[in-house]
């Protein structure tokens, strides 16, 4: 990667566009501004500095694009799933194509630091490839044998989908969701989070450039209480995928339960990692560190809780806080950074409140808890770690979204056990043991959709990706991607001429 002065320069001109021309809503296959024309600003956390004028889309506009995708529909739904496959290739394509333009916007909307923000530009084109390649499968069933009779199942796409993305690192979530719907032949309403809303227009350009026909995928800025409100109440819309708070998701199920929508929430973590003595305790530190510092602390599947065996509790945060000291936070395009500033000065209160709650709860602060000096008026806080930490305090139940760890002590197995489990949330846990034993039987009582045994957060795209609890409703990845926005059709084949019961002669 380039300095610092040589990526500020790059940068400049791929925001240059956006501050001469705004973020347009796109519908049908066209670039339009806010039926009623108003606009929101975007800001960026590193000075807070406005970024662009965005349009602010309301129910008007939702309209509008929900009825382009409904009209798509049929021509996409009935296009030869290679073609399709083709199309998705192609925007991978595009995507790798403009990786340092997505990486360096979406650094500089959301604070994310470009040793992560780079990668996650490829992880996109690795999220099109895979669902382009499972695109000619989407269909298939199964066939299931009864007594003379023969059971064939199918799917088709259930129709046009609404997609609502939150503001961490926007674009490749954005890919994750989307990609497997227009895959499978669905059509899309996308509504981004406000606070990060620059890539979501790059992408949307690149999917047509790429080929892909107006309507298929249509974009609306807005926000929840608005656009978010009329795209989950939307009679065209048949289902829902969203990520972001739980308090949200439930607030979206009341307002969509007249249509009776589809929904796959990825919701909030209070995610656990749990440390035994006989572990390479190095390797878990450094998982720790990993999973709470990088992107920011802004990740649903963060290890928020540290949970260490009482033996080893003292050196092992110490271990812990030493790295989080020596860790680099900065601005989002210096190739140093590992930390950048948080999404908006409304989230940076927030997390500062923790730290303040943290010392009126009687906890430790062993690391951070400050904001760094020489960096501005930006929405920066040191990666922070609280020790002498219990499980009923509030730093220990809540979800904070931000590069804060809160380590607790635990006695024995059975007691890691109680405290990973207490918890609204389910989303997933890190196991760190050398018992085998230990670690299956641990696993398989922890209450969490995804779990990870000596290991950061690896993924593994066939594999199911979702939460327990609070933490979410239903599962990505694979074929549950397919799953949920297909619905599936059963057809029963008589095979013999078997006796039908007589009703009424």
């Amino acid at each position: 990667m380039s300095d610092l002065k040589t990526n500020l320069k790059r940068a400049e001109k791929y925001l240059a566009r956006f501050a001469q021309n705004g973020v347009l809503n796109h519908i049908n296959g066209q670039a339009v501004p806010a039926d009623d024309g108003e606009t929101f600003t975007t800001i960026s956390p590193v000075d807070l500095q406005p970024l662009a004028e965005v349009a602010h889309g309301k129910a008007s506009d939702i309209d509008k694009a929900a009825q382009a995708a409904a009209a798509a529909f049929k021509g996409w739904s009935e296009t030869d799933p290679k073609d399709r496959a083709a199309i998705l290739h192609r925007i991978a394509d595009g995507i790798e194509a403009r990786a340092e333009e997505i990486a360096f916007t979406e650094c500089m909307d959301t604070g994310q630091a470009l040793r992560f923000m780079s990668k996650a530009a490829i992880r996109s084109a690795v999220n099109f490839r895979f669902f382009a390649d499972k695109a000619v499968e989407a269909r298939d069933g199964k066939s299931l044998y009864a007594p003379n009779q023969l059971n064939v199942t199918s799917r088709k796409p259930i129709g046009p989908v609404g997609i609502i993305t939150p503001w961490n690192t926007p674009f490749m979530l954005s890919t994750w969701k989307i990609a497997p719907a227009i895959a499978c032949g669905c059509t899309v309403v996308h509504k981004p989070a406000e606070f990060s809303p620059l890539t979501a227009r790059l992408l949307i350009e690149i999917a047509e450039e790429a080929g892909l026909p107006p309507g298929v995928w249509n974009l609306v800025n807005g926000m929840g209480e608005d656009a978010g409100k009329a795209l989950t109440e939307h009679p065209a819309i048949k289902a829902i995928g969203f990520v972001g708070e739980g308090a949200t998701g439930s607030h979206i199920m009341r307002q969509a339960s007249a249509t009776l929508k589809r929904f796959h929430f990825e919701l909030g973590g209070k995610n656990p990692v749990i440390v035994f003595p006989d572990a390479d305790l190095e390797r878990a530190a450094d998982a720790a560190v990993f999973m709470i510092y990088s992107l920011n602390g802004e990740r649903c599947t963060s290890s928020s809780r540290l949970l260490v065996h009482e033996s080893i509790y003292d050196d092992f945060t110490a271990k812990v806080a030493k790295k989080a000291k020596n860790i680099t936070v900065g601005h989002p395009l210096d190739p140093n950074t590992t930390v950048g500033p948080l999404i908006h000065p409304v989230h940076e209160d927030k997390v500062n409140s923790y730290i303040n709650l943290a010392t009126e709860e009687g906890a430790t602060i062993a690391a951070g808890g400050f904001k760094p000096d020489g960096l501005g008026k930006g929405c920066y806080i040191a990666p922070t770690l609280f020790t002498n930490a219990t499980n009923d305090m509030r730093i220990a139940r809540e979800e904070i979204f931000g590069p804060v760890l809160t380590a607790i002590p635990f006695t024995d197995e059975a007691h890691a056990l109680d405290m990973a489990n207490d918890t609204e949330y389910g989303l997933t846990g890190y196991i760190w043991t050398s018992d085998v034993t230990r670690a299956l039987r641990f696993s398989d009582a922890l209450e969490a959709g995804m779990i990870w045994v000596n290991s950061e957060n690896t993924r593994h795209l066939p594999a199911p990706f979702g939460g327990a609890k609070a933490s979410g409703i239903g599962r990505d990845g694979g074929d549950w991607s397919f799953d949920f926005y297909m619905e599936t059709k059963n057809i029963a084949f008589a095979m013999s001429d078997h006796k039908i019961p007589k009703l009424g002669g």
